[in-house]
């Protein structure tokens, strides 16, 4: 019996020996196989992760209010631009038609208040960008229960100052015409109880005027008429065989700091340098001749700044100086007025190709609020005081800082104290509101 136990020892010691060198040749033999499958597992891990994020940019990019850089490079068109091969100067007429726009949701010409724009963020750091972003159709024209007052002022300037505030070049006359037509198609659309369609145009329900845009020659220039129709200044930027955009139409009424016969007929870049516009040639130039050479009339634009004005007049302010004197600077202005003088100015610029004339058409909605009213809002002192503190000093001395600063940022800072001390949770912000609000 102990020989047989021996014997079967034996043998089932070299059965294992023989199971586990089998197993080892398996091994050697599936190796690649093995380590090919977990490389694959690897890299499609890799792969879908990658895709999240860039799923994850995207969605946060094309958010509602936020700068999408693309925009200012020119690559926010959906399909080949045939344009692009265009000659400078040369534009061929494109059939896109604008879609058509929907009532504003109980629009009122007394009651419907203006959107409550604060185009300001967070120190320390001040980017200057174009910070265009995109524009719902909608969108393009914003009345409100100020429409009767801006029109009161647009008028009488009209009639006061005539062709200091508006004018269109001949070359630009078929692009302003275009730029009536859209606006008489636009607003009774928009705005149905304030504007009517009519076979020659359009009637002001409200004012009684009656805008008839194809009897030749006009009653008055084609600028002077559509600034009646809005509360916004208006510019059309038309291209030259140099590659460069000018100013060859406009009606600017209420542009509080800028003069139209200072800029018209001018091109693009000579507007901004001329006006000292902060970091344009270093930072903004190039983007601005892409995107306006890229500018499709399906992928309309806007963008919002803000400036500190230390009078109450909308259409001019005084401070700078005499709207018909040589000279006009920060530095006739008075410096640290009393804060009930400071008012917030704020501007919101819409752009779009017209799809006929190929002219750029330029929205310039003006705000205008008291500081002592803005700074009631949960979060905007702070916001506004920090920002302010982040200019840099070209941004400061285009802005006039120096005349108000002291007065300014005391006032913010003791008004942020008192929403801090009546328990406002500053964590909580970006619930509450979010750029450009």
């Amino acid at each position: 019996m102990d020989a047989m136990d021996t014997l079967l020892k034996r043998a089932d010691e070299a059965l294992h020996s023989e199971s586990v060198r089998t197993a080892a040749d398996t091994l050697v033999i599936y190796r690649p196989f093995i380590y090919g499958t977990l490389a694959v597992f690897v890299l499609l891990w890799a792969f879908l992760k990658t895709l999240r994020a860039i799923h994850l940019r995207r969605r946060l990019s094309n958010r509602p209010g936020t700068p999408t850089q693309s925009l200012e490079k020119g690559d926010h068109t959906k399909v080949v631009n045939t344009q692009d091969q265009r000659r400078p100067g040369e534009w061929i007429p494109q059939t896109f038609s604008r879609p058509p726009a929907s009532p504003y949701p109980d629009w009122d010409v007394h009651n419907t208040k203006p959107l409550p724009y604060r185009p300001f963020r967070y120190g320390p750091k001040y980017f200057i960008t174009m910070g265009l972003r995109s524009l719902p159709w909608d969108q393009w024209i914003e009345l409100d229960n100020h429409f009767l007052k801006y029109h009161a002022q647009k008028t009488e300037r009209l009639a006061s100052r005539g062709d200091k505030c508006y004018g269109t070049a001949p070359e630009a006359f078929d692009g302003a015409i275009e730029l009536l037509e859209e606006l008489t198609s636009y607003l009774p659309q928009r705005y149905p109880t304030l504007f009517r369609e009519t076979a020659v145009g359009m009637n002001n329900l409200v004012t009684g005027e009656q805008f008839n845009i194809l009897e030749r020659p006009l009653i008055e220039d084609p600028m002077a008429m559509a600034a009646r129709m809005v509360q916004d200044d208006l510019a059309i930027m038309f291209e030259k065989p140099d590659g460069q955009y000018y100013l060859l139409a406009g009606a600017i009424c209420l542009a509080g700091f800028w003069r139209l016969r200072d800029k018209f007929g001018m091109p693009l870049s000579e507007i901004h340098t001329s006006g000292e516009v902060p970091g344009y040639k270093e930072k903004l130039e190039k983007g601005m001749m892409n995107f306006f050479r890229r500018v499709r009339p399906d992928g309309p634009v806007v963008r919002n700044n803000y400036f500190i004005q230390v009078d109450d007049e909308l259409a001019w302010s005084h401070s700078i100086g005499d709207e018909d004197g040589e000279v006009i600077n920060w530095n006739t202005a008075a410096k640290n007025r009393a804060i009930e003088h400071h008012h917030f100015r704020s501007e919101r610029q819409s752009l779009r190709r017209l799809p006929r004339s190929g002219g750029v058409v330029f929205t310039i909605r003006t705000y205008f609020h008291p500081v002592t009213e803005i700074v009631k809002e949960p979060y905007v002192p702070g916001r506004l005081a920090s920002a302010v503190r982040s200019w840099g000093d070209d941004v400061s001395r285009y802005k006039g800082k120096d005349k108000y600063e002291e007065v300014l940022l005391e006032y913010l800072d003791r008004a942020h104290e008192e929403q801090v001390a009546n328990g406002l949770e500053m964590e909580k912000e970006d619930e509450v509101r979010a750029y450009p609000f």
